[in-house]
């Protein structure tokens, strides 16, 4: 419960820096460059149906089991030092992403409202993963949304 508090907190305050984003990216991005690489290596048209469900169920469980090996190391790492609790919600605060979401949103309003349907598509291309040309401003707006709240796989 303290380490979420302070990483809700270290969220809350300074969000996930624009500066440290374009320096070296966010973990999100990191797990969906290697969720694509999987994707593109494993996944072949060409493939059966069972050998396609048996790649996707070993990319999850190697996603999934790359992200504890990393938050073990971190927590080992971390938690040992005076004060580590604090330091540790610095990692855990990035994959919450509550205000630089909200801000993402917001661009993405401010675009379809200020700059019209062009702007509102490449704002809302930096939180979805799906191009999103062929999106009217419902379409955007929705894809806004459903990236913000990470729910939905179609718009």
């Amino acid at each position: 419960m303290t380490l979420a508090f302070f990483a809700l907190l270290i969220e809350a305050v300074a969000g996930y820096p624009d500066w440290l984003v374009r320096a070296i990216g966010h973990p999100v991005m990191w797990m969906g460059r290697l969720i694509g690489l999987l994707d593109a290596t494993l996944n072949h048209d060409s493939s059966s149906h069972a050998s396609r469900r048996a790649a996707g169920i070993g990319s999850l469980c190697f996603v999934i089991g790359l992200a504890a090996i990393v938050a073990y190391f971190l927590e080992r790492s971390l938690l040992w030092l005076p004060l580590g609790i604090v330091f540790a919600a610095f990692p855990a605060s990035t994959l919450l992403a509550q205000r630089s979401l909200h801000e993402h949103v917001e661009r993405v309003a401010i675009a379809l409202e200020r700059e019209g349907l062009a702007a509102g598509r490449k704002a809302v291309s930096r939180i979805v993963g799906r191009d999103p040309q062929a999106l009217d401003e419902a379409g955007v707006a929705r894809a806004a949304a459903c990236g913000a709240r990470s729910c939905c796989r179609r718009y």
